[in-house]
């Protein structure tokens, strides 16, 4: 079992109202992430899944930074920020420059939590679920982004789930 369900730190529902709902599975999801990555170094986090994949659990770090900051500073909040890792000239940057280094790696646990902080504080902060950011040049809600960082958190987090298990062994939700 990769954590005995007493230790576990993720909710099992029971939320209040759909902001809660919404924001209770996508810091469940989030919490899923860290637990997939705990106590492996750089090495290990840096380690691609299988050849010619770029697939790693560093990878996946730093791509969901990039898309917790695509989402929330740049589609919603409006904030014309630099991405952290992509480039115009790499779009898989986040993945392709995921090394075993320590610092790397500390920078990217940093990088993400500040855009989850970010996040965090601005659906919190929003006076409801229907306030909207630009898309490709179409509205969306808070509500969409929510469900679509659930779905893509959780579409991630299967790729942790194999990436972990290929690394140690270690399996499980």
């Amino acid at each position: 079992m990769f954590l005995h369900p007493d230790d576990d730190p993720r909710t099992d529902g029971g939320f209040d109202g759909e902001r809660a709902t919404l924001v209770g599975y996508l810091d469940d999801q989030r919490l899923t992430l860290e637990m997939k990555c705990a106590g492996l170094d750089a090495d290990a986090l840096a380690r691609r899944s299988v050849e010619p994949s770029n697939l790693s659990l560093l990878g996946l770090v730093r791509h969901l930074t990039e898309v917790e900051r695509a989402w929330f500073r740049r589609v919603l909040a409006g904030q014309d920020v630099p991405w952290h890792y992509r480039t115009d000239a790499d779009h898989d940057a986040d993945f392709n420059g995921a090394e075993p280094d320590p610092e790397a790696v500390a920078r990217a646990w940093e990088n993400w939590r500040a855009e989850v902080a970010f996040a965090e504080r601005f659906a919190a902060e929003a006076p409801d679920l229907s306030v909207t950011g630009t898309h490709h040049g179409k509205p969306v809600s808070l509500r969409e982004v929510l469900v679509h960082m659930i779905e893509e958190y959780a579409r991630h987090n299967g790729h942790a789930d194999f990436l972990r298990e290929r690394i140690d062994g270690r399996v499980g939700e």
